[in-house]
């Protein structure tokens, strides 16, 4: 769980969640106003994402019995 290749997938998982909220968050607008942005709500937000699925990591390399995957799923697909 502690190598490079764990952090670095984990790292992959926790950008795409935390981009993945700050568009849910403002949501479908076609046109994005950045001036008029909530941007400290939308940094916690991005960051409540990044931290959750740290530690989902985390559990599912503990969980799977691969500890140097941040995937419960186990093995090749």
């Amino acid at each position: 769980m502690f190598e490079g290749r764990f952090w670095k997938a984990t790292a992959e998982r926790a950008v795409k969640s935390a981009a993945q909220a700050l568009l849910l968050y403002w949501g479908g607008d076609a046109v994005f106003n950045a001036w008029h942005a909530d941007w400290p709500a939308a940094g916690g937000i991005a960051s409540g994402a990044l931290v959750l699925s740290v530690l989902t990591s985390l559990v599912s390399a503990k969980a799977s019995g691969e500890p140097d995957s941040p995937s419960l799923v186990t093995g090749q697909l």
